[in-house]
């Protein structure tokens, strides 16, 4: 029920999308990139991709970077394939993140910005990005943190408000959750962006 609302929600407002969120997208897609140092061969898996940012912010440094962009939203995806549209080497498809539409153990890195808090059944997605990563490769998750003051108030909020929304997770939970579905936490940090936005982020690598 919890995707079907995602989909309606995210469908009804991919025209504006960008125009309404185009300072926060800049400043994490811009910090994620900088933090995940994807290698220029490495096959791109980005989840819960939305309108393609993330793939056109990678575009400009490296025009051959093989990805692929799933969403649950068929209309954020239009508007990504409409600004990737020259780059056959990039891809996109409708899927969930609690099942990916992708073959195991395809992909060097897989990145997720500002979603988790929608996933309803967030082990079970960890569990499919784990399955369809390379053994030696790695996961990105960029996403708010409860504990920042005003992303508590914002999950308060949202819980009683948004029937799209979730929950999002203190890093500790967050990481418990990480390690619970076999990773290991390479590196992570919190960061604020400006007053509102307290947001964390991990990198981890399947447990061998």
């Amino acid at each position: 029920m919890s995707e079907t609302v995602v989909r309606k929600q995210y469908d009804q407002i991919a025209k504006i999308y960008d125009r309404r969120w185009d300072n926060y997208i800049s400043k994490t897609l811009s910090f994620l990139k900088n933090w995940s140092n994807i290698p220029a061969k490495g096959v791109v898996l980005d989840v819960a991709c939305g309108t393609g940012e993330f793939e056109s912010l990678l575009l400009q440094e490296n025009p051959i970077q093989q990805m692929i962009g799933v969403d649950i939203s068929e209309k954020m995806l239009t508007l990504a394939q409409e600004k990737c549209c020259n780059y056959p080497n990039v891809s996109f498809c409708v899927g969930s993140a609690s099942a990916l539409p992708c073959v195991s153990a395809s992909f060097d890195i897989i990145v997720s910005a500002s979603a988790f808090h929608y996933f309803e059944n967030p082990n079970t997605a960890l569990a499919e990005m784990k399955r369809v990563l390379k053994s030696d490769g790695q996961l990105v998750i960029l996403d708010w943190c409860r504990d920042y003051f005003f992303c508590k108030l914002l999950d308060l909020f949202l819980r009683v408000f948004d029937s799209a929304y979730k929950q999002c997770y203190s890093q500790s939970e967050f990481h418990q959750m990480l390690t619970d579905a076999g990773f290991n936490i390479c590196r992570a940090t919190k960061i604020r962006f400006g007053i509102f936005w307290g947001l964390m982020i991990a990198t981890v690598t399947p447990e061998i």
